[in-house]
């Protein structure tokens, strides 16, 4: 996590930390890495017990949120491959349903053409008999 200087950082380590202070005897300062929070307590103004109780409980409700953040997206996801599947198997269907139909269209234009040719044959027939008998 991007970590900037005390004075005008908008990170949550430090800045956006005097959200989460119990009490005046604590104050964030610039950590060495962007994964540290350094505290310094000031021992006059505060009890350093009602401090830390105060950071435990803080930290408690931070990790509960994490879990809940954690849970809710492993949730979306499970959703979001469950739709994934669904749509595979709509694109397979489709795909099956167009090839079936493709093939009923083949089919039945060759059955047209054997109609037709059928239908030539018979009205060849029909002249020819028609034919001998006017000859008679």
């Amino acid at each position: 996590m991007a970590s900037s200087s005390f004075r005008g950082g908008s990170s949550f380590y430090n800045g956006d930390a005097a959200h989460f202070r119990s009490r005046e005897g604590l104050s964030t300062r610039p950590a060495a890495s962007s994964d540290e929070i350094q505290l310094q307590i000031d021992p006059m103004q505060g009890d350093l017990d009602d401090e830390i109780v105060g950071l435990h409980s803080q930290v408690k409700r931070l990790r509960n949120i994490a879990q809940d953040i954690g849970t809710e997206a492993k949730s979306q996801q499970d959703f979001l491959d469950q739709l994934q599947m669904t749509l595979i198997k709509a694109q397979a269907g489709v795909k099956n349903n167009v090839r079936r139909l493709n093939k009923k269209i083949i089919q039945n234009g060759s059955n047209h053409v054997v109609q037709v040719v059928v239908f030539a044959l018979i009205c060849f027939f029909i002249v020819y008999m028609w034919s001998k008998m006017s000859r008679k």
